[in-house]
């Protein structure tokens, strides 16, 4: 393999990635975070967390993995305070991406098809792949293509597993979960698979996501929550059966594997969950700034825009992408371009995300920018 002709190549195409340098001390406004909540912003809570007995006894490392840590209570208060809020067990993972590329594997076998949604996460595909199933994918959000696929297919449902995201991370609309209800109840061997990464804090009731929400919680049969992004902290959960959790316990290998997160992320973490489930004035507040954001692009693009935490702004081009992005930087914004492999070709964007600690000027500024400098 010659990297530095694979690094000029990817860097002739616009896409060459570079770690960025800490930026946090500039006067910048950042639309590339998923701080849906503004929770990673709350020194009051980080400092009452920091000088509280219980932090201050917590082990800063698990030493071991799972199965072998010696200390396991902070653990087992996170899963059982999920499990309270879900009404079924809870395994905790490293990282969403440890959850998805362990569990798809553990849960199958070589006689199970899975079906996935053409848009998720790579983390899922990963799985897919580790897995060795035969799989294939649906047209996004299309219920007829899943239907199809799963008639001719696998017509009774067995051996089969169906994989979607209930908010899509790229374009911010969701999966259509009453319709995914409604096709589980046609195909009653058939499993459910939802990654509510996106949706864990921002959407549904108490904010536990679209799937625990629905007419019809029970027909998930694996929820993926993750703890990174609108919970302010580290990890991942599963919720699912007794039997699913037992079996991933004996069978994931990224959690048999890997050492645990340290015991004081799991404490931190319930407190998160705790406190997310009380934010509802932010995420009332934050949708109206996703309507707010979503009306001004129409505006500007004359194209439609899902009124979201999550609004693409694609320009279709990796060069054109990258260069709107540093004169956004040069006024102070914080909006990062994404590229392929992340998108497909021709859909290169600038993600935009929203979290509740905006104010609704800091959206019009955004959106004067955008104006000022697309047009070019």
């Amino acid at each position: 393999m010659n990297a530095r002709l694979i690094l000029d190549t990817l860097n002739r195409s616009g896409n060459l990635r570079t770690l960025p340098h800490d930026r946090t001390a500039e006067h910048i406004l950042d639309f590339s975070t998923n701080d849906y909540l503004g929770l990673a912003e709350r020194d009051d809570i980080r400092l009452r967390f920091m000088n509280s007995e219980a932090a201050r006894e917590a082990l800063f490392t698990s030493s071991a993995s799972r199965l072998l840590a010696a200390t396991q209570s902070h653990y087992e208060e996170l899963e059982n305070s999920l499990a309270a809020l879900y009404g079924r067990e809870v395994l905790m993972f490293n990282s969403g991406y440890h959850a998805n590329s362990g569990l798809i594997p553990a849960l199958t076998d070589k006689d199970t098809l899975i079906v996935a949604d053409r848009l998720v996460h790579a983390s899922i595909i990963d799985g897919i792949m580790l897995s060795k199933c035969e799989w294939t994918r649906f047209r996004h959000n299309d219920m007829e293509h899943l239907e199809k696929i799963l008639s001719t297919r696998r017509p009774d449902g067995k051996n089969a597993l169906v994989i979607v995201e209930s908010i899509y991370s790229m374009d911010g609309d969701s999966a259509p979960v009453e319709e995914l209800i409604a096709i589980k109840k046609r195909y009653p061997g058939l499993m459910l698979y939802i990654d509510e990464a996106h949706a864990l804090g921002v959407a549904g009731d108490r904010g536990l996501g679209l799937a625990a929400s629905s007419s019809s919680p029970e027909s998930f049969d694996v929820i993926i929550g993750t703890l990174g992004k609108a919970a302010a902290s580290m990890g991942a959960y599963a919720a699912l059966s007794h039997d699913l959790r037992e079996l991933a316990v004996n069978r994931c290998r990224s959690l048999i594997f890997s050492t645990a997160l340290p015991p004081v992320n799991a404490l931190w973490s319930t407190l998160m969950i705790n406190t997310i489930t009380t934010m509802d004035a932010e995420r009332e507040h934050l949708a109206s700034l996703g309507r707010q954001l979503a009306e001004g692009l129409d505006r500007i693009t004359g194209r439609p825009h899902t009124p979201s935490h999550i609004q693409p702004l694609i320009v279709g081009d990796a060069r054109l992408a990258v260069e709107l992005s540093q004169r956004l930087a040069e006024e102070g914004l914080k909006v990062l371009p994404i590229r392929t492999p992340t998108v497909p070709p021709g859909t290169e964007r600038l993600r935009m995300s929203l979290s509740a600690a905006m104010s609704h000027d800091d959206v019009d500024r955004l959106l004067e920018a955008i104006s000022k400098h697309l047009t070019r």
